[in-house]
C-alpha cells in the first residue's frame, strides 16, 4: 500500500495510542481522559491553537500550511466514545472499565487522526489550513450536533468536512464509499397498551394489554410491506416488549413497546411517523384497548455530497493502490450527519478485514490499518490544499 513513509515509522506509536484509549473507554460526553491525552498530544505536535470543551469535551486542533493563498479551511472529524457493553476479547489491552468498551473503533479512529496531525504539524507540506476534530458522543448522545451547535463550523471557518469509519467484512486497507444518502436517519418510538388487568383463568373479564401489544408488533411490519414504496428503504423493529407484571397468572394492565425506525428519505421517515401511531391506536381500539405513542427524531439521513466524495474516492485510491468500491446504503445511523447539514463534505469507509462485527463483545479494531487510515487523511489535505 502506498501509505506516506513517516506513517510507517510512526505505525508502533500509534497503535500504543490507540491500545491506551481502548484500556480506558469512555461514554457519551464522559471523555474527560481522552479528551485531555488528545488535546496534550496535538499541543505537543504544535498545532497552531488547540481547543478544547467544543461541543462539552470536544477538541479542535488548527494546523496551517506553509502558505494560505486561497484560505481554504478543511475539517476532519474522529469520534471518541467507546458503548456501554463488556468487553469479551481477552486482550492484554482490553478495557479495564467494567460495562464500557471500544466495540465500534472510535480508539482507532482517534489514534489515525492524531497520527496524521502529527504529520502535518511536522510537514506543513499544503496550501490553506487542515482543522483536526475529535467529538465525543457519538454513540447516542449527538455530539457531532452539539459540536455544531456550539459554532464549531463558523468559529474555525471550516468550509469541508471529512470523516472516516472502519468497517469489518470490508477488505482491510480498502475503502468504500458513496456519494447521496449513504447512513440512515435513526428515530426511536414507545408505545403503551393499556389493557385491563385480571387473572390469566378469567381472561374474558379484562382487556388483555399482552395480545394487544402482540398484534401492535405484527401490524407494524405493514409500513415497510405495505406502505411504503418497494424501492425504497425503511426498517421498523421493536427491541424491547415490557409487560407489567412478571406472574404467570396475570393479565397485566400494561405493556410498553420500545423500538427504532430507519429510513433514507425524509418523506419515508415521515410516513413511518403518522403510520406507527395509527396502527398502534387503532389496533388497540379494535380489541377495546387504548395505545399512546411517543415518537422521537434522532440522527438524520448521513448525505455525502457529490464533489466532496467524488474527491475523497480518488484520494482513497491513491492511498490503496486500487479503485474505491461503492458501498451500498448503510441502515445503521452517524451523527456526522449533523457536521454534512452544516457543510458540504463526504464520510468514508476504511476495511477492517475479517474481524467481528461492530458493536460486538468480540470486535477490535485493526491495527494493521492504522499507516493506512492516516496517510489517508493526510494525503486529502494535501491533494485538497496543494502547496503549490
Amino acid at each position: 500500500m502506498p501509505i506516506k513513509n513517516r506513517l510507517a515509522d510512526l505505525h508502533e506509536e500509534i497503535t500504543g495510542w490507540r491500545r491506551d484509549i481502548h484500556q480506558n473507554p469512555e461514554l457519551l460526553f464522559d471523555t474527560h481522559r481522552t479528551s485531555a491525552l488528545v488535546a496534550d498530544k496535538l499541543s505537543e505536535f504544535g498545532c497552531d491553537e488547540v481547543a478544547t470543551g467544543i461541543g462539552k469535551t470536544g477538541v479542535v486542533g488548527v494546523i496551517k500550511g506553509k502558505t494560505d493563498g486561497n484560505g481554504l479551511v478543511v475539517g476532519l472529524r474522529a469520534d471518541m466514545d467507546a458503548l456501554p457493553m463488556q468487553e469479551t476479547t481477552g486482550l492484554d489491552y482490553a478495557s479495564r472499565t467494567d460495562e464500557s468498551m471500544h466495540a465500534c473503533g472510535h480508539d482507532g479512529h482517534t489514534a489515525m487522526l492524531l497520527g496524521a496531525a502529527k504529520y502535518l504539524a511536522e510537514t506543513r507540506n499544503f496550501d490553506g489550513t487542515a482543522v483536526v476534530i475529535f467529538q465525543p458522543a457519538e454513540e447516542g448522545g449527538g455530539g457531532g450536533q452539539v459540536m455544531v451547535d456550539d459554532g464549531l463550523m463558523d468559529r474555525f471557518n471550516i468550509q469541508e468536512v471529512y470523516g472516516l469509519h472502519n468497517m469489518p467484512g470490508l477488505e482491510t486497507g480498502t475503502f468504500a464509499i458513496r456519494s447521496g444518502a449513504f447512513f440512515a436517519a435513526a428515530d426511536q418510538f414507545t408505545i403503551v397498551v393499556k389493557g385491563k388487568g385480571g387473572h390469566a383463568a378469567q381472561p374474558h373479564k379484562g382487556v388483555d394489554s399482552t395480545v394487544v401489544a402482540a398484534h401492535v408488533v405484527l401490524a407494524l411490519q405493514s409500513i415497510a410491506s405495505r406502505n411504503v414504496d418497494p424501492l425504497h428503504s425503511v426498517v421498523v423493529s421493536v427491541c424491547s416488549f415490557r409487560t407489567g407484571s412478571d406472574a404467570y397468572n396475570v393479565i397485566p394492565q400494561e405493556v410498553i413497546l420500545r423500538g427504532t425506525v430507519r429510513s433514507l428519505i425524509e418523506e419515508v421517515r415521515d410516513l413511518a411517523e403518522k403510520r406507527i401511531g395509527e396502527i398502534a391506536s387503532r389496533t388497540a381500539e379494535a380489541f377495546g384497548a387504548e395505545a399512546v405513542t411517543e415518537y422521537e427524531r434522532g440522527y438524520p439521513v448521513m448525505v455525502n455530497s457529490e464533489e466532496e466524495t467524488g474527491f475523497a474516492a480518488r484520494v482513497a485510491e491513491r492511498i490503496a493502490g486500487q479503485a474505491t468500491g461503492e458501498n451500498p446504503p448503510v441502515m445503521g445511523a452517524e451523527d456526522f450527519s449533523y457536521m454534512l447539514e452544516a457543510r458540504p463534505g463526504s464520510y468514508i469507509l476504511i476495511g477492517n478485514g475479517d474481524s467481528a462485527p461492530v458493536h460486538n463483545p468480540n470486535y477490535d479494531f485493526n491495527d494493521e490499518i492504522i499507516p493506512v487510515g492516516s496517510s489517508y487523511w493526510a494525503e486529502l489535505v494535501e491533494t485538497r490544499m496543494p502547496a503549490d
